[in-house]
């Protein structure tokens, strides 16, 4: 069976491998990503759930401290530096890069296709037939379409599903830890660390350096500060670029105005704790992510279906992004091998893996929104509660 997925990012990557390693599968799959170059995300720190490590841990046999960070402590700081909480929790967490890294080293030469920009797609009846801006046409037997959130595929498979803008954003850096004075590493140290005061909360946790390295000294300090601005002239402002241009869903680094950045450093120096602080203070080339929710009915279409960000996007505070992509993966793959071994077609294949996944896509929608709320709205949130726990289909499931 002929696999074409759309979108070389992590999920489509652990689509790729999944599918091609699933015990039981017959498959040729191939990746199709509309950049020239391979990927980059500078600064984007993840929370590394079961779910995105999944593949390279078990099947690649990769040692998870290759790629990640390891943390014991939650931790809650007041607003002059003291520790207002604290409790035991394992965490790990890794970078955008690391990851991708990682799972594009499993790849076979030949199966990650650059330069590929997906403009249209036909669904024959008995598979599927894909173009390419550059003129080329693929032939398979099924796509998975992981064209992230801005997915062209779920633009036409289900007219008007859009992502929301939940009225905040993330401001989001990071620093080289040796850059930073040896009280705030003190005070940083294993764990992941928290600061929540009205209508905002912020976040900082260790993550691998720019080489992946993961040892002591060599980190990176990551942080995630959630800052509510109001639609319209407030968020069309921060959206504009350095140089005029109006962004959609993010603004890189290194791209966003320098007023907002001189803004960000100011508020970060009079509101946040000192180590908090210091550490937002010192990014050289903070950047900026818009907070949307996004559900969808449906994830499956005759011989196309719909993974990852795609599909379903939830806010960050379950750290479940990366983790929903690659279950998502994997419940294809389940999907797959079942229908082929009792003789069922990709149709009824992907039947199986929609009706399987759109639940864990809405229950993520709504448990981080309830979230959210806590902490830019009703300024509820409860250091310790449980249910703050990063996990995908629960608190730390």
């Amino acid at each position: 069976m002929r696999v074409a997925v759309v979108g070389g990012s992590i999920g489509g990557l652990t689509a790729c491998l999944v599918l091609r390693d699933m015990p039981g599968l017959d498959v040729e799959v191939s990746v199709w990503e509309r950049s020239p170059h391979e990927l980059t995300q500078r600064g984007a720190g993840i929370g590394l759930l079961p779910e995105t490590s999944r593949y390279l841990v078990d099947v690649a046999g990769v040692d998870i401290d290759e790629f990640s960070v390891a943390t014991s402590r939650i931790r809650y700081l007041a607003r002059g530096g003291t520790v207002a909480h604290e409790s035991t929790h394992a965490y790990r967490f890794s970078s955008w890069n690391a990851v991708y890294r990682q799972l594009l080293a499993c790849m076979k030469p030949g199966d990650y296709h650059l330069d590929h920009e997906m403009t249209d797609w036909q669904d024959t009846g008995d598979g599927v037939t894909i173009e390419f801006a550059n003129g080329r046409r693929v032939d398979a037997d099924l796509a998975v379409f992981a064209d992230g959130v801005n997915s062209l595929a779920r633009s036409r498979l289900i007219p008007g599903a859009a992502p929301r803008y939940a009225g905040y954003v993330a401001w989001r850096g990071m620093v080289h830890e040796s850059e930073l004075s040896a009280g705030t590493r003190a005070a940083l140290d294993d764990a992941i660390t928290y600061h929540v005061y009205a209508n905002s909360h912020i976040l900082v946790y260790p993550i691998p350096g720019m080489d992946g390295s993961t040892s002591p000294g060599s980190r990176l300090v990551n942080y995630v500060w959630y800052r509510n601005y109001s639609t319209g002239g407030d968020l069309e402002d921060l959206l504009t670029d350095a140089d005029g241009t109006r962004r959609d869903v993010s603004v890189p680094p290194g791209a966003v105005a320098r007023h907002h950045v001189a803004e960000m450093k100011g508020h970060a120096a009079a509101r946040l704790p000192g180590p908090v602080a210091e550490v937002v203070g010192r990014t050289e080339q903070p950047f900026v992510q818009v907070v949307y929710d996004l559900e969808i009915p449906r994830m499956s279409f005759g011989h196309t279906c719909l993974l990852g960000d795609a599909a379903f996007l939830g806010r960050p505070h379950a750290a479940a992004g990366t983790a929903k992509a690659a279950d998502d993966a994997w419940a294809l793959a389940r999907a797959l091998h079942d229908a082929g071994a009792s003789g069922r077609t990709v149709t009824d294949a992907l039947t199986e893996y929609e009706a399987s996944q759109v639940p864990v896509g809405r229950h993520l929608i709504e448990r981080t929104a309830r979230i959210g709320r806590r902490s830019q709205v009703d300024c509820d949130w409860v250091p310790g509660d449980p249910d703050l726990i990063f996990g995908l289909r629960g608190p730390g499931s």
